[in-house]
């Protein structure tokens, strides 16, 4: 049952692979690894006294215990450790075939079997530990290899050392507890896997609701959230705030003249070189075609004049790769907790129509601004 378990859990792994987004690696790898170590128990199941198919089992069971490990490091963005799956399944060929035919040892075979199987584990372990986020999702996976390697560890420590019978043909109790308990904790490694796959799954999901595709920016909805945890802050230590209307000046221009690949680029440079501007606690979004927001928490009037101007210096500088281009920015600061997000960035946006009625490539104050801060102050 458990046999038929895996190969079912390799369909559920490959859909997933299939439907979540390219993010989201490592899953085919495993949903293979589950199909080898099938076989490789079946083989064991048949192998009868033929030490060539016991061999092929345990080789079988070795691709796939790499195979984890390769998928793995592939969900965690790493570069595969394909040397160490090629060496540990050669050394299995080699170390068991020496202990079978040339000197004979069972307990040397599995004492060795032992080791290169802990090494993958380990391997895995380690992956976690340095690239798994503090989360329960991998604590749980974690911790489901950490039981499976001290097993491993285990059997091949009694082999050696003790009088106990290892062999998983017999019918003694260790021999039972072994196989059931190890292939339960190769079908919960398996949900293990999948649960950091749907917690980042539901990440990537978040980002992409509350991000532009383009830009990699916050999108209005994104913006929204932001500023009503701002605006919280905000009401509760009495401090300002300050909104950046800003938009690329002939814009269509730049698509007409160039195409629009290469408007898109601009788009994204000028996501970076605001974001270069900006300080940590600052926020920026964009808004749809080529207008950007900028939220600027517990700022001033002046302070926000003083970030305006660097990204309007930053944006005019030449680079590599863009057209020249310029942008016009309108600047709102909000002094009451009690205006709304439509009220500032219908003042920004007067501010910014009026930097583009007096030339563009200018930065405009919305009128009222001044006198909010006077009644402020």
């Amino acid at each position: 049952m458990a046999t038929l378990m895996a190969g079912a859990m390799s369909v559920v792994l490959y859909s997933a692979h299939l439907n979540f987004p390219k993010e989201i690696q490592g899953l085919r790898d495993w949903a293979q690894a589950l199909l080898l170590m099938v076989v490789g128990v079946v083989i064991f199941a048949v192998h009868g006294n033929s030490n060539i198919l016991l061999l092929c089992s345990n080789v079988f069971i070795v691709w796939g215990l790499g195979l984890m490990v390769i998928g793995t490091e592939r969900f965690y963005q790493l570069r595969p450790s394909w040397r160490l799956f090629h060496s540990v399944w050669i050394l299995t060929i080699l170390g068991l075939g020496y202990w079978m035919w040339i000197k004979p040892s069972f307990t040397t075979r599995v004492a060795v079997a032992s080791l290169l199987v802990f090494i993958l584990h380990a391997r895995g372990l380690f992956v976690i530990w340095k690239n798994g986020d503090n989360h329960s999702s991998t604590w749980f996976f974690g911790s489901l290899i950490f039981v499976e390697s001290i097993m491993v560890m285990m059997r091949g420590i009694l082999a050696l050392a003790s009088s106990t019978d290892v062999n998983l043909m017999g019918t003694g109790v260790f021999a039972s507890l072994y196989l059931a308990i190890s292939h339960l904790m190769t079908l919960l490694m398996t949900v293990g896997f999948m649960t950091v796959c749907t917690r980042r799954l539901q990440i990537t999901l978040e980002r992409r609701s509350t991000m532009d595709p383009l830009t990699q920016v916050l999108n209005r909805r994104g913006f929204a959230d932001i500023y009503a945890k701002e605006h919280a802050l905000m009401r509760r230590e009495s401090t300002f705030m300050t909104m950046l209307n800003i938009d690329i000046d002939y814009f269509k221009r730049i698509n007409d003249a160039h195409g629009h690949a290469v408007g898109d680029c601009v788009l994204v440079d000028v996501a970076q070189m605001i974001g270069k501007a900006l300080r940590v606690s600052d926020h920026v979004a964009r808004f749809g075609g080529e207008e950007f927001v900028v939220l600027l928490p517990s700022t001033e009037l002046d302070r926000a004049l003083h970030i305006a101007e660097r990204i309007q210096a930053a944006l005019r500088a030449p680079r590599v790769g863009v057209p020249p281009y310029t942008v016009s920015i309108g600047v709102a600061c909000q002094a009451s907790a009690e205006e709304s997000l439509d009220g500032i960035l219908v003042r920004a946006d007067k501010a910014l129509y009026s930097a583009k009625e007096r030339g563009r490539d200018r930065i405009e104050v919305a009128p009222d601004t001044v006198t909010q801060m006077r009644v402020r102050a």
